[in-house]
């Protein structure tokens, strides 16, 4: 099973404004051993690392977890990585020297909730670097954005058909409130739009149950969302809840969500 959705950091670093004390458990830091020892315990074989904070240092990290892993046990698939998405130079001179050097970039993320514009994905200039991405053939995860800037995620997929979009934590509602699941039924008839079952804790199977109905398995994939799940019990307990949907799915359906659609979007392979 694919984890499309994981984490590491360092407080030492600094970069992590976010990761306050009343985060409880997830207010440590967490490096690839710990990882590794987390995906053991829910017997996962390999995982997406993704950015939790923009700056170069945070994605400079996870790139070198990266290789290191495919030197040796292979757990770290590849990185959705950070540009400064308003300076469509910047992007581009990151993303060219990526390819160069062969860097296992998968996905491009921000933390675009942080920002206060709720258009900010309507911007010239983010646009400008989107259409980059698409070039690239390199999705966009959206992080957090039900519902503020589910409007501007819309407008997004209408305008930009060619880029592929991944809503992390489907849009991480509090709950699946009749709005949201409105909401989610409108945006999934976009086919350029993807979805993450992570990050949703004790509501994980009811969301499941509107995604699948409203996306279809193959535009879904499962994440862990650790360590931020911790708040909502052990990296084990959190790939229990992701098996609990998959159990109750067609054979087809099951590959999908537990590896399929991942390995497509990212590029990335099933691990063993």
């Amino acid at each position: 099973m694919i984890d499309a959705h994981l984490h590491l950091w360092s407080l030492a670093s600094g970069d992590y404004a976010w990761n306050t004390p009343a985060l409880g458990p997830v207010h440590a830091s967490f490096g690839p051993d710990d990882a590794s020892a987390a995906l053991a315990s829910g017997d996962v074989t390999g995982a997406v690392l993704v950015q939790a904070a923009d700056t170069d240092r945070d994605t400079l990290e996870l790139l070198r977890v990266a290789r290191s892993s495919a030197a040796a046990d292979a757990w770290a698939l590849g990185v959705v990585a950070w540009v400064p998405l308003e300076s469509p130079g910047e992007a581009e001179r990151r993303l060219d020297g990526w390819r160069l050097l062969g860097e296992p970039i998968v996905g491009i993320r921000q933390l675009i909730h942080d920002d206060p514009r709720d258009d900010v994905l309507d911007r010239a200039p983010v646009r400008e670097t989107l259409r980059l991405l698409a070039a690239h053939r390199l999705p966009l995860d959206v992080p957090d954005a039900w519902p503020r800037l589910w409007p501007a995620l819309t407008r997004l997929a209408d305008a930009m058909p060619s880029l592929q979009i991944v809503v992390d934590h489907l849009g991480k509602p509090e709950s699946p409130t009749p709005s949201w699941r409105a909401a989610v039924a409108d945006l999934a008839r976009r086919p350029n739009v993807f979805a993450k079952i992570s990050g949703l804790g004790q509501h994980t199977r009811e969301a499941a149950d509107v995604a699948l109905e409203a996306f279809g398995a193959d535009r879904l994939m499962w994440g862990g969302d650790w360590p931020v799940s911790l708040t909502a019990g052990t990296y084990a307990d959190t790939a229990a809840r992701g098996r609990a949907v998959l159990a109750a799915l067609a054979s087809d359906e099951r590959e999908a969500l537990e590896s399929g659609t991942a390995s497509r979007v990212y590029h990335v392979g099933v691990p063993a």
